[in-house]
């Protein structure tokens, strides 16, 4: 996001979000914040039709923020709007670990309950297997009674 659309959003000009950036430098890393080239602030500015620079058009390049640089911002800035927001990126953020705390536990009930289920079919298979060896005895023909003829 640019420094003017995030300046909006936390509720402060755009030089006092860019005063806190440089005041602040030290927590901005490439990764979080870079300014943008004079080719790429033209192109920008032929895109939104903003106003050409010298007739009230910005006097230096934009900053870039990454999410990282978003949520660092929240932390330097002192609107009342910046700190709710901070607070709000801190309670998601343990709201986030916890969960994976969460997961991870049933991760490892689940790969127990998987050790456990073939243990136990590996024993159901053997106890088939000992079933399947042993041999029923024969069966012994049972006399018949009642009368009989000779005939047969």
């Amino acid at each position: 996001m640019l420094d003017a659309d995030l300046a909006e959003v936390y509720q402060v000009l755009t030089k006092n979000l860019n005063l806190a950036v440089r005041r602040n430098a030290e927590r901005f890393p490439r990764d979080f914040m870079f300014q943008l080239t004079k080719k790429e602030s033209e192109c920008l500015r032929l895109q939104f039709a903003t106003s050409n620079a010298g007739r009230g058009g910005r006097r230096y390049l934009p900053n870039a923020f990454s999410e990282l640089g978003v949520a660092m911002l929240s932390s330097v800035l002192n609107s009342a709007r910046a700190i709710r927001m901070n607070i709000t990126i801190m309670r998601a953020f343990v709201r986030l670990r916890e969960a994976l705390v969460t997961h991870k536990d049933l991760a490892q009930k689940i790969e127990q309950l998987e050790g456990t289920q073939k243990k136990h079919s590996s024993i159901i298979v053997a106890v088939v297997q000992e079933i399947g060896k042993l041999k029923q005895p024969p069966r012994q023909r049972k006399s018949r009674f009642g009368f009989y003829s000779d005939d047969k």
